[in-house]
């Protein structure tokens, strides 16, 4: 489970990348939340098929693409009100606050999108 911890982080790096670019490329356009919304739902596909890959060492099924968005689901509510959080209440810049709000949502993260990935027996180890 060490590997996959390390793997998922990894990737977790370079979606942020591929959420974040076109965060910032949308925020001159549109409010900052839709914004988050719309970078958030390029960033998923490509998270699924690595993490498929790579985590979890899995073939990618339909059920497992069409169940992987509760793992985004999980995500997008914590960095969601996060970065409410962070741009609203305490007044942070809206361009770093996703960055901040993300690392909150990494151990959730993992685990809905293990629970996901792995077939029941895989995942009984865990505590």
């Amino acid at each position: 489970m060490t590997r996959q911890m390390l793997t998922f982080a990894a990737i977790g790096v370079l979606n942020t990348g591929t959420y974040y670019a076109p965060y910032l490329l949308f925020l001159p356009h549109m409010p900052y939340l839709a914004a988050h919304i719309l970078a958030t739902f390029i960033s998923m596909t490509g998270s699924f098929f690595l993490n498929a890959r790579f985590t979890y060492r899995t073939r990618p099924t339909l059920r497992k693409f069409l169940l992987f968005p509760l793992t985004n689901a999980a995500n997008f509510v914590i960095t969601t009100t996060g970065v409410y959080v962070l741009v609203d209440l305490l007044h942070f810049s809206s361009r770093l606050s996703p960055l901040l709000a993300s690392l909150g949502a990494i151990p959730v993260t993992f685990v809905v999108s293990r629970w996901i990935m792995l077939p029941k027996a895989e995942t009984a180890g865990i505590a």
